[in-house]
């Protein structure tokens, strides 16, 4: 087992997982990998059974989860989902959480952040830390994720040895909330990357060059990153399973950047244009498609 007593002066935890889709059921196997007790939960009892075959234990519940955990983690798909798993019919908050801790993986509103996480401290005791993830499924698969947190201090590092077994980088951003704002700012970057990754790939494969050679000749250049060599070949070829990640969940952090934005006095025109090329692509590919299918927008239809 990997030894977190040295880093974790409380010892090893027993830890939880709820919400086992793209990025919840690689990020388990790591700690199972790791050697960690978990125990998970789903609503789809098919993603429960590979994980209990690999070693996790079943909750039935969500608050069976937080009975069976002193640290649970979480990522579900929004802020609704994030308040039926907490204070839905059989949730978080029904358990003692005197001591433990919740560790919110998902992408959500920062107000929602913390007012779930004054709620919950309310109802059952349990403490809260906002740690939005960024690196996508293979992020996720190969452990290499950015992770950005808000939360007390003492409790972002009580997970930190966790974390690092499912994440390359752990930041601790500031107070509850913070980590959703420095997720936004993520996302700001990342989704215009995407339209405008599109925007120049779709140039190249009509002006008549091989797209598939963009990333080796930018690369070194000013205009290389990691989203260049990762979702130019996906867009040329057509590589759209697994997905990177949902337009719709892009969309969705997009128009709570808009939200922000307008709260803050913030001019945001660029994501607010890459909101939009989201929505068509919605329309256009469906909301549960790659968000990288965004560079289907300009094909020619034939």
């Amino acid at each position: 087992m990997a030894d977190a007593s040295k880093a974790n002066p409380q010892g090893v935890e027993r830890l939880g997982y709820l919400g086992l889709g793209l990025m919840g059921t690689p990020m388990t196997r790591r700690l199972l990998k790791a050697g960690y007790q978990v125990t998970v939960w789903n609503r789809s009892e098919g993603k429960v059974a590979p994980l209990v075959e690999a070693g996790a234990k079943r909750a039935a519940t969500p608050r069976d989860a937080l009975a069976n955990s002193d640290i649970v983690f979480m990522c579900v798909t929004d802020a609704d989902a994030v308040e039926e798993v907490i204070f839905g019919h059989e949730g978080i908050s029904g358990a003692s959480g005197a001591g433990k801790l919740v560790v919110d993986f998902s992408s959500i509103h920062p107000d929602a952040a913390r007012n779930l996480a004054t709620r919950l401290k309310a109802a059952n005791g349990a403490g809260w830390i906002d740690a939005p993830v960024s690196g996508g499924t293979k992020g996720a698969e190969e452990g290499t994720l950015a992770i950005m947190a808000g939360g007390e201090a003492t409790a972002i590092e009580r997970v930190r040895p966790y974390i690092l077994a499912m994440a390359r980088r752990f930041t601790h951003m500031g107070a509850i909330g913070a980590g959703q704002t420095t997720k936004l700012c993520n996302q700001v970057i990342v989704g215009c990357a995407m339209a405008v990754l599109a925007e120049a790939t779709r140039l190249a494969v009509n002006a008549g060059i091989d797209a598939n050679r963009l990333p080796e000749a930018l690369a070194g250049g000013f205009a290389d990153s990691i989203p260049l060599q990762l979702f130019v070949p996906r867009m040329v070829q057509g590589i759209h399973s697994p997905p990177l990640g949902h337009i719709a969940t892009m969309l969705k952090d997009l128009d709570t950047i808009a939200d922000v934005a307008q709260a803050t006095s913030t001019p945001v025109p660029m994501a607010t244009l890459a909101g939009q090329l989201f929505r068509l692509a919605k329309t256009a590919r469906g909301a549960d498609a790659d968000a990288l299918e965004i560079y289907k927008l300009s094909a020619e239809e034939r």
